[in-house]
């Protein structure tokens, strides 16, 4: 397993060794352990999963603490571009974002720790997202950020994904108080 830190501190890339034969493959896809010693000392209390048609875009989403969220994601059908923005008031990169395209050929992982509004672009039919929380879902500390906000320019490769409703109608950035 290789965790590779990114621009934005905390936020990493991990990349599975994938053990294939004629059979199949074989991938640790959590070892708390090692996951540990790469300065990801957490404990998973939930796990989600979505199922999504192509160009639908969730995101971008946060849980405000104390319900705040860390989140390992990985895709285990299909694929999807990936985003995570900076929302730690004290950060160098606060309001930076980075990007990656997790798919289930290339099987990486993103760790996104709590302090950052996350979201992803399908970019096949059929896709399956997984991602292990630190924390509960708890709707009250549920809150977004505009997926287009013209402050943050993120680029997703698309204009028109499909939406949920309180997706297009998230508050934008300009203004946004972090509670982070």
């Amino acid at each position: 397993m290789e965790i590779i830190e990114t621009e934005i501190r905390d936020l990493k890339i991990i990349k599975p060794q994938v053990f294939e034969d004629e059979r199949g493959y074989f991938f640790e896809s959590y070892n708390l352990e090692k996951f540990a010693n790469a300065g990801i000392d957490i404990a998973f209390v939930q796990d989600n999963e979505s199922k999504s048609m192509k160009d639908v875009l969730r995101g971008l989403h946060f849980q405000a603490p104390p319900f705040a969220q860390g989140k390992l994601v990985r895709v285990m059908r299909g694929a999807v571009l990936d985003v995570a923005v900076d929302l730690r008031k004290g950060s160098s990169t606060y309001g930076k974002w980075a990007s990656i395209i997790l798919t289930e050929s290339n099987k990486f992982m993103y760790w996104i720790p709590a302090g950052m509004a996350h979201g992803f672009l399908t970019l096949q039919d059929h896709t399956v997202f997984f991602y292990k929380c630190t924390n509960v879902y708890n709707k009250p500390s549920e809150g977004s950020i505009r997926w287009d906000d013209p402050t943050l320019q993120i680029d997703w490769g698309t204009k028109q994904p499909i939406l949920s409703a309180k997706d297009e109608t998230a508050p934008l950035f300009e203004g946004f108080v972090s509670p982070f």
